[in-house]
Order: structure tokens, then sequence, then C-alpha cells
């Protein structure tokens, strides 16, 4: 379809948007019904959140806030505006509303990769990145070569060490300190990569929710499965990244393009990095160091957390059920591992205070 192509709208599908628009019926659409509108799971589906982003910002041509009809049906026919909304809303019409039957049937795919957006800036992973250079720069100036050994002021204060777990905060801080230059650089490089792409669709606070809940959950399934294992470094964030590009190909399967093809390449990166870990682990019984546990149980966070938390650009009722599966089974594990913690002090090696 041409960009320079006008679509006419006729009055009673510009009035179908609006009374959806419209909850309470009363003629107007208030403000708190556009705000709710653009988190809406129920209408996203309906009316694509840029549209009613532009009727809140400036078509309250009254600023009694709210919009008639009429006010609505200008911003949509505006053809000052068709650059801003015009080709999201062609593209919805022709989703939505049925043509007569053709000779084949066009498939609208693409949708996700349209949301990509460095508004607003993509800057989560950017600032925990930076943190975690400084942290590791502080330790090598006050102690040359203490990352090698995380002996370092910053590795000591925020490491998770099973015989302090009553600092809790080590649980989260952890994963920002890091044990070689190779170390930093690669969770670094890893963590740019698969993040940043994600926060210009989900935005950066819905990315940063799932990166700390794989952290976190990387540190409670640690105590549990290795309750002598230490812990540093970000890979339990950084595994919960790779699965939370998982989670959003499941959930806006059809909104994307090749979406098989995407969800095979990080099923691949996922299970080969974690197999070798568990092959090296129990069968070739190759102490590395390393926590495993932290890397699944991060992976599965970012799963189930990025199934809840990140954008869904088309609901279905399969998708709803998927939805609340992932937090029931979300709530359930980190209940289970933060009961462990608390309630089985034996399991654990002895506390110190120190």
């Amino acid at each position: 379809m041409s960009g320079h192509t006008e679509i006419p709208l006729k009055s009673d599908f510009l009035r179908s948007i609006f009374n959806k628009c419209d909850k309470d019926r009363d003629g107007y659409i208030t403000v708190k019904e556009l705000y709710d509108l653009i988190e809406s799971r129920e209408y996203e589906e309906d009316i694509p959140p840029q549209v009613v982003r532009r009727i809140h910002e400036s078509h309250d041509q009254n600023r009694d806030k709210r919009l008639d009809y009429n006010e609505f049906s200008d911003m949509i026919n505006n053809p000052n505006l068709q650059h801003i909304f015009g080709h999201y809303l062609n593209r919805y019409i022709n989703w939505i509303i049925p043509r007569c039957p053709p000779a084949t049937t066009t498939v609208t795919d693409g949708i996700y990769e349209e949301e990509y957006s460095c508004m607003p800036p993509a800057v989560g992973m950017i600032i925990f990145s930076l943190i975690e250079i400084i942290f590791f720069c502080v330790d090598e100036a006050t102690e040359f070569r203490s990352t090698n050994t995380a002996s370092g002021p910053m590795a000591t204060l925020f490491i998770y060490e099973p015989s302090r777990r009553r600092e809790i905060w080590r649980y989260i801080t952890y994963m920002l300190v890091h044990v070689g230059p190779f170390h930093l650089v690669i969770n670094l490089l890893v963590q740019l990569m698969l993040g940043v792409p994600l926060e210009m669709v989900h935005k950066w606070w819905r990315v940063l929710i799932v990166y700390l809940a794989g952290v976190l959950a990387g540190s409670l399934g640690t105590s549990v499965i290795d309750p002598t294992v230490k812990l540093a470094g970000a890979s339990g964030g950084v595994y919960s990244l790779v699965t939370a590009h998982i989670a959003s190909i499941i959930m806006n399967w059809k909104e994307m393009s090749y979406p098989a093809l995407q969800l095979l390449v990080f099923l691949i990166v996922a299970a080969s990095d974690i197999g070798t870990a568990i092959y090296n682990r129990y069968v070739l019984d190759i102490n590395e160091h390393i926590g495993y546990a932290a890397h699944f149980a991060g992976a599965l966070a970012g799963l189930l957390v990025g199934i809840n938390v990140l954008r869904n650009l088309s609901i279905t009722r399969t998708e709803r059920v998927i939805w609340w599966c992932s937090i029931v089974a979300y709530s359930v594990l980190m209940g289970v591992c933060i009961v462990w913690n608390l309630a089985w002090k034996g399991y654990f090696p002895k506390e110190a205070y120190y």
C-alpha cells in the first residue's frame, strides 16, 4: 500500500472505535479512559497505543479533559497527522475489518518490528553496565588483580556468600561484581546486545523487572540447589534476557516476522549453554566454580516473568491462560525458595558474623 494512499474512513467505523474507548458510554472520552486504554490488555488489539497517546497529548481542543466524537474524528482524518499514525491505522484497518473474499489472503506481520523506538531511551542496561564497570575498576584500583579472586572491597561487600545470607542485599548485588575481566566483558556484551533491543520495544523499566527477577531467582535457586556456592556476576540476569526474548516471541507470535526462526535461535543458544553446563558438572564431574544453578534459575525466571511483564501487542485467550500459569508458577517457585532459606537453617553453611 502506498504511503500516499488516503483511506476514506466511514463514520460507522470511526464510531465503533470511539465507542470502544468510551467505556462508560457517556459520549465522551476522558483522560482516565485514555490512560486505561494505553495499559489495557483488553483493548490493545483494537486501538494501537500510538493513536490513544496522540489523542491524549494534542486533541482535547477545548481542554475540558474529555474528547467528544467530533474531536476524535478530526484527529483521525487530519491529513497533517497521517505521518504520525496513518500507517499504523491502515494496518489496523486491514487487520480487523474483513474485506470481500480475495483470491489470496494477506497476512499482517511485522507489527512487532514496527514497535522499535528510541523514546524513551533504552538506558536500563547501559546504566547497570556502567555500574558494573565502575565496581570492577574500584576493586582493581584498590588491589591489583583482586577481581581474579573476588577479594576487592566491592566484591567482599556485594558478592553472594552462603555463610552471610543474613545480609539480604547480597541476593541482588552479586550481579554488580565480576571475577576477572573476561567474565565482565562477556556479561556486558551479552546483556547489551540482548537487553537494549528488548528495551526499545518493551521500554526499559519492563526489561529491568525481568533482569532483576532473573538475578534474584539466580541467587535463591543456587541457595537451594548448590547451598555452598558463592555467586558473582550478572549471569542470572543475562540468562533472563535470553529467555525474555523467548517469552516475547511466544506472546507476540502473530505480530512478528519469522517468529519460528527467532524462537529456534534463542532456544538453541539457551539449551546448548545450559546443557553443556549440566554435562560438565554432573557427567564429567568438572568443578569450574561456576554457579550453573543461577544460570538455569535466571533463565526460568526470565521466561515466566517475561510472559507477565513484557508487552503483548495482541491478546488471545490462549495467551491469557499462559499469562496466569506463568505468574502462578513463578510465585510458587520463589515462595518455596524463600521459605526454604528461612525455615531450613541447617541445610546451609554456618552463618558467619564478621
